[in-house]
């Protein structure tokens, strides 16, 4: 990746889009930056008219739907963003001869497993989020032959909803009820964008699993986040169903980075590690505008 490339981020003003731009500001390549209200990805003609345009090098897809109520509740609409948008930068990605970037979830897995799901595993997603998300994965395997797709989960940062409920939650001195039987790998937003470039500049096209070291429960993430974060409330432990914050989520979906380790890809830190660095960032935020 050089000065000379050009690098499209769909959905710069997502969670992981915002950390993208940090990361790829590093490398010194132009970056084009559109949100739904600049390239609606659901309308193939936007798309193409902006990659013809343009004509990046690279296109990175962070643009979703990922409210699983909302999902639920819409669901024309989140097969619009999360597959038919995915099939439009695919396409433009094709004609301009682009690398086509992908991220998408372990909410493609329905949760049955009592071991970590690999790149090589059958998905069967359970809701509307996972089945327009893979969707979408499909679409990119069809229609660009030049792609790299990310699977991650539970990934937290500045705009992470659940992160910022529970920690308004603390701040008010309510206790936080959280699901002690969904198990995930959490994931720094900042971690997993760095690691998606180093995929880009680096690493063969295909399917990667990109989730922080580890596993954990809804509850033993939440109650390490309100110690981190220095409130002293009470972190109750629930069963999923009474886990109002997280309903539809699978009961497990921890993902092995093995092909990572079988390409000999560094991994990313714990979980614990990166989640510690990017609370002790926020409370420094915190304390300088306070």
């Amino acid at each position: 990746m050089n000065r000379m490339e050009k690098i499209w981020v769909c959905g710069a003003n997502g969670r992981v889009g915002r950390k993208m731009i940090g990361e790829l500001e590093k490398t010194g390549a132009e970056i084009l930056l559109t949100d739904m209200d600049s390239v609606d990805v659901t309308n193939s003609k936007d798309v193409m008219d902006y990659a013809g345009i343009n004509r990046p090098h690279y296109i990175i897809n962070c643009a979703g739907m990922t409210d699983v109520a909302a999902c639920e509740e819409h669901v024309e609409l989140a097969y619009r963003v999360n597959a038919l948008g995915a099939r439009n930068l695919s396409v433009a990605a094709r004609k301009i001869k682009a690398r086509m970037v992908q991220l998408s979830t372990d909410d493609v897995f329905d949760g049955s497993s009592k071991v970590p799901y690999t790149e090589f595993d059958t998905p069967n997603p359970q809701t509307v989020y996972g089945k327009s998300k893979l969707a979408g994965e499909n679409f990119v395997r069809e229609f660009c032959n030049r792609h790299i797709i990310v699977r991650s989960s539970w990934i937290f940062g500045d705009g992470n909803s659940y992160m910022q409920k529970i920690l308004s939650m603390a701040k008010e001195g309510k206790e936080i009820s959280a699901a002690r039987d969904q198990m995930a790998s959490p994931t720094g937003a900042m971690e997993l964008a760095g690691k998606v470039i180093e995929l880009m500049e680096h690493a063969d096209d295909g399917l990667y699993h990109v989730t922080g070291q580890g596993c954990c429960s809804r509850y033993e993430f939440a109650k390490e986040v309100i110690r981190l974060s220095g409130y002293d409330v009470e972190v109750r432990p629930v069963d999923a169903d009474e886990d109002k914050l997280t309903l539809m989520r699978p009961s497990y979906s921890v993902l092995d980075n093995f092909m990572f380790r079988i390409s000999d890809i560094e991994l990313l830190p714990s979980w614990k590690d990166m989640l510690e660095r990017y609370m002790a960032g926020r409370r420094e935020y915190i304390w300088y505008t306070a």
